[in-house]
Parts: structure tokens; C-alpha cells; sequence
């Protein structure tokens, strides 16, 4: 009896160190400041948009009109969330210093964004094909790639 109770006290020990561990992985491998976690829920829920815009983009005979009307003014209206987000620079998470030495280059790249994302709104509103929204499509994507390139940091 007194083997049993040992091996369940083992197994138990074994299982709590286990999911301990487990659980202190997974507290590192996410964001712990809000203002982190909140502008990179905002940019993925961004990329997921882009991924649905960008499958009938690429394949034109999916384009479903509501579809992409509906991802496009997603866009837009979300488009100035994260930016109040990047005030701390503690809080730095994937972005580059440049966030901070070069705030009115960042700024700039915020202001396009929302400009380009507004477009692509719009165009979307009357579009009845791929080729209505494309050269939009287009500029919101130049804009994502041009912030990414000075604005976050290169994954390693």
C-alpha cells in the first residue's frame, strides 16, 4: 500500500511540476504589457482581413463583393486603434527604437495607413469586381511592407 501511495505522490509531483512549467512557457511567450498585446491583436485581426482580401485578389474569380466590402471598412474603421498603443517605450515589443527617434516618420506612416485603408473603404462600397478594389488593395498593402521595414523588428 504504502508503494502505491508512493507512486502516486510521485506521479502527482511530476504532473504539478509539469504543468507548472507549462504554464510559465506560455506566460513568456505572450505579451504581458496591454499596450503590446493590444496594437498586435489589432495588427493580426489586420493581416487576417488583408489574407481574406488578398485570396480573391489573387483569384478573382472568388471575389464576393459583401465579402471584401465588409474586411475593407473592418479596415478602416480599426485603423487608428493601435497607434495610441506605441506612447510607451518601454512597452516595445516587435517595434524598432525608430517608433520613438523617428515619432514623425511613424507618424507619417500611421497617417498613410488610415488614408489608404479609407480608400480601399471606399472603393470597396461600389465594387462589383477584383479590378474595382485591386490598385487599393495594392497601396494598403505598400503601406503595411513600408512602416514594417523601419517600424518592426526583423524576426529572427
Amino acid at each position: 500500500m504504502t508503494q502505491v501511495y508512493t507512486n502516486k505522490s510521485l506521479k502527482s509531483v511530476i504532473s504539478i511540476t509539469l504543468m507548472t512549467a507549462a504554464l510559465g512557457l506560455t506566460a513568456c511567450s505572450s505579451p504581458t504589457d496591454t499596450d503590446v498585446k493590444t496594437r498586435q491583436d489589432s495588427m493580426k485581426s489586420w493581416g487576417d482581413a488583408m489574407g481574406v482580401m488578398g485570396d480573391m485578389v489573387k483569384a478573382p474569380d472568388t471575389f464576393d463583393a459583401a465579402v471584401f466590402k465588409e474586411q475593407a471598412a473592418f479596415l478602416a474603421e480599426d485603423s487608428s486603434t493601435p497607434w495610441s498603443h506605441f506612447e510607451n517605450q518601454d512597452a516595445a515589443g516587435n517595434a524598432t527604437e525608430a517608433v520613438w527617434s523617428n515619432a514623425d516618420g511613424f507618424s507619417a506612416e500611421s497617417d498613410n495607413f488610415q488614408k489608404v485603408t479609407a480608400e480601399l473603404s471606399a472603393a470597396a462600397q461600389t465594387a462589383t469586381s477584383v479590378d474595382d478594389v485591386a490598385p487599393a488593395f495594392s497601396e494598403v498593402g505598400a503601406s503595411c511592407k513600408s512602416c514594417h521595414t523601419e517600424f518592426r523588428a526583423k524576426a529572427n
